[in-house]
C-alpha cells in the first residue's frame, strides 16, 4: 500500500454559505481526491465512526490537540475519515469543538473501499465501517500506513495501539532528522 496513490474519489461535503437563508445556512460542495492530496502533505486518520467511544474521547481529540505540531512538522493538512455523513461528521465536530482538524466525510464509503480499508461490523449493528488507521501521504502518494493490528470483518475488538497522533508525529520527525 507504501508509495501507492490514493483513490481517486468525490467526498460530498457541506459548506457553510452566507447567500443561504435559514437555520442551515450550509450548501453541498463535491471535493475530489485530488483536491485534498495534489501537491501536498497530509495526514489522513480513519476511524469506525463519528460519536463512537474511542473515536471521541482520544482519536479526533488526540489530533486535534496536536494540530499545531504536525503544522510545524511540515504538514499541510490533518484530516479525520469516517464512513459517515456529512451531517454526522458536523455534529460530531460540533460537540467535540474541533477546529483546526478537517472532518472528512466517506458517506458512501468509497474512499475507504478503494484504500482496501473497509470492514463489516455487523456484529455492533454498525454495517460497514473503516477500520482505524493513519496514513502520511505526499502529493496523492500513501508514504507510510499506521493501521490497527487484526483488521477483519466483524472484529470483535476496537484496536487503538498505532494510529494516534504521537505514533504518525514521531514518525514524520523521524523522517525530517533522516533527511537533515
Amino acid at each position: 500500500m507504501i508509495d501507492l496513490r490514493v483513490p481517486n474519489v468525490v467526498f460530498k461535503t457541506r459548506v457553510r454559505d452566507d447567500s443561504v437563508s435559514g437555520d442551515n445556512p450550509f450548501r453541498w460542495q463535491d471535493v475530489s481526491s485530488e483536491e485534498i492530496f495534489s501537491n501536498r502533505r497530509v495526514v489522513v486518520f480513519s476511524l469506525p465512526g463519528a460519536f463512537t467511544p474511542t473515536c471521541s474521547s482520544t482519536h479526533l481529540p488526540g489530533y486535534e490537540a496536536a494540530y499545531e505540531a504536525f503544522k510545524e512538522a511540515g504538514v499541510d493538512e490533518v484530516y479525520c475519515l469516517s464512513v459517515n455523513d456529512a451531517f454526522s461528521m458536523f455534529q460530531w465536530g460540533k460537540q467535540l469543538g474541533v477546529e483546526k482538524v478537517q472532518l472528512l466525510p466517506d458517506g458512501n464509503a468509497d474512499f475507504t473501499r478503494g484504500m482496501g480499508m473497509l470492514v463489516k461490523k455487523d456484529n455492533l449493528g454498525f454495517g460497514d465501517r473503516a477500520w482505524r488507521y493513519s496514513m502520511l501521504v505526499e502529493e496523492g502518494v500513501v508514504k507510510q500506513i499506521f493501521s490497527e493490528p487484526g483488521k477483519s470483518d466483524n472484529c470483535p475488538t476496537d484496536p487503538f495501539e498505532c494510529s494516534d497522533c504521537d505514533t504518525m508525529l514521531e514518525f514524520i520527525k523521524s523522517l525530517d532528522t533522516l533527511a537533515a
